[in-house]
């Protein structure tokens, strides 16, 4: 098995000897451990006396998450031959109670509604070669008591206002004209770029980061102005009713401003010089499109790539709008790292399934930071195991890798009951044996001889 406290090595100097000491410890523990991943579970489940109070001391240890992830994959992950790239989403976990630590009402993309729990914005680095992502660093979104008020004035504000009519067209009089390059960024978008800003720091001296890559929540003119400050291109993806127009190219009006804003943009009529690539896959046409647009609420153009797929045979149709700030970036590039995005979807996948991010009990501040930045360090732990044992069978997966460490764990309680050691060669074969009992892909054992 691999030793975990020489895998921890390159985060000794991130954290304290006695908390890398209990790390070591609980990573085994958690590699092994059934059922719910709680402080009690893990408390059970680690090796030489690991009591409760001390799985408490450690979730109520104030770490440096943020570098003690960097420095793992700096040491472990990082190949200067690979292209990364940034990308950040929300993840909404359930919770019960009510003194848990930033516990408020919060939007699950997967129930669908609005839920109680917790919610945590993450960043990870996407390997364009690995096609993999790599938690970096998590906080959790905490609102402040004026962030609920503007929130809750604003449904009521909604539900009392009558329907107003329609207003008339044109311009309103005594309306000004905007700079449409002075944003003033909402509560989560200063936390979010908080959080690059300080991570871009850490990246400083290491590798250069072009693209943060974000879902179709941050397809805004905020979003994008805020990735900008930053020294980054955004990459996202616009409403499909969004309006987009081509650059104005007609005469110059005789009174007033040159015309910014040309034809809009019919997705079922684009002119075919903007067609990239045509597709046809089990009945289905994809015609891919790229050109530079502009938007209303975009103070500069946008490269923008519209995939449009029709039904051959009942000539339903749909289309996605992806863009990004780089103007010189490829469709299919374009297209290539947003698919990329999706990846820190896995990552959260995993973290809730195995590693305990839906689990937890902890209620303070401290405790709770701990548990969900643990079950993220996790993801990257076990990426790392599975790459060894995946050199020879592809197939390996997360649930192979907790059997075969249980299947360690329990040959090893046993050896410890024996009077006398076995021979060394029944040792490796009563772990092949009992570490491949609970795996969902078979081990390829060798054949025997004779």
């Amino acid at each position: 098995m691999n030793d975990i406290l020489a895998l921890l090595q390159p985060i000794q100097n991130s954290v304290s000897k006695t908390t890398l000491r209990q790390l070591s410890r609980l990573i085994p523990a958690m590699l092994s451990i059934t059922g719910r991943v709680t402080m009690l579970g893990l408390s059970r489940w680690t090796e030489k006396g690991g009591s409760y109070r001390t799985i408490q001391r450690f979730f109520y240890t104030a770490i440096p998450w943020a570098q003690v992830f960097w420095a793992f994959l700096c040491e472990h992950v990082l190949d200067q031959q690979d292209t990364y790239l940034l990308a950040g989403d929300e993840c909404v976990i359930t919770k019960a109670g009510e003194k848990t630590h930033g516990l408020d009402y919060f939007f699950s993309s997967l129930l669908k509604k609005t839920v109680p729990g917790l919610s945590f914005f993450t960043l990870a680095l996407l390997s364009v070669k690995q096609r993999r992502s790599y938690p970096v660093c998590m906080e959790q979104t905490v609102r402040t008591a004026e962030e609920k008020a503007a929130s809750q004035a604003k449904k009521k504000a909604k539900k009392a206002k009558p329907e107003s009519p329609k207003r008339k067209c044109g311009r309103p009089k005594g309306s000004h004209n905007k700079n449409k390059a002075e944003v003033v960024l909402n509560p989560e978008l200063q936390r979010i770029q908080k959080m690059l800003q300080t991570f871009l720091i850490t990246l400083q001296g290491t590798m250069h980061v072009t693209y943060l890559v974000l879902d179709g929540h941050f397809g805004n003119h905020p979003a994008w102005h805020m990735v900008r400050q930053c020294q980054l291109h955004l990459i996202s993806k616009l409403r499909s009713d969004a309006a987009l127009f081509f650059s104005y190219t007609g005469l110059s009006p005789k009174r007033g401003p040159r015309p910014r804003l040309g034809e809009r943009v019919d997705v079922r009529k684009i002119p075919e010089v903007y067609l990239k690539e045509t597709k046809v896959e089990d009945g289905i046409e994809t015609r891919t499109y790229q050109m530079q647009l502009l938007h209303r609420e975009f103070p500069e153009p946008l490269n923008v790539v519209i995939l449009l797929k029709t039904n051959l045979e009942t000539k339903a149709w749909a289309h996605v709008i992806l863009f990004s700030s780089d103007l010189d970036l490829s469709y299919d590039k374009l297209i290539d790292f947003y698919s990329l995005r999706f990846q820190i979807e896995f990552t959260f996948r995993d973290a809730k399934q195995f590693w305990g991010l839906e689990d937890f009990m902890n209620v303070s501040q401290t405790a709770v930071t701990n548990a969900a930045n643990l079950s993220l360090f996790m993801v990257d732990v076990s990426q790392l195991l599975m790459c060894d044992y995946r050199q020879n069978d592809p197939n390996f997966s997360i649930l192979d890798l907790k059997a075969n460490y249980r299947g360690y764990r329990y040959v090893t309680e046993t050896i410890k009951m024996l009077p006398q050691k076995p021979d060394d060669n029944l040792v490796s074969q009563l772990f092949d044996k009992v570490a491949a009992l609970g795996r969902i892909h078979p081990a390829k054992m060798p054949v025997p001889s004779g």
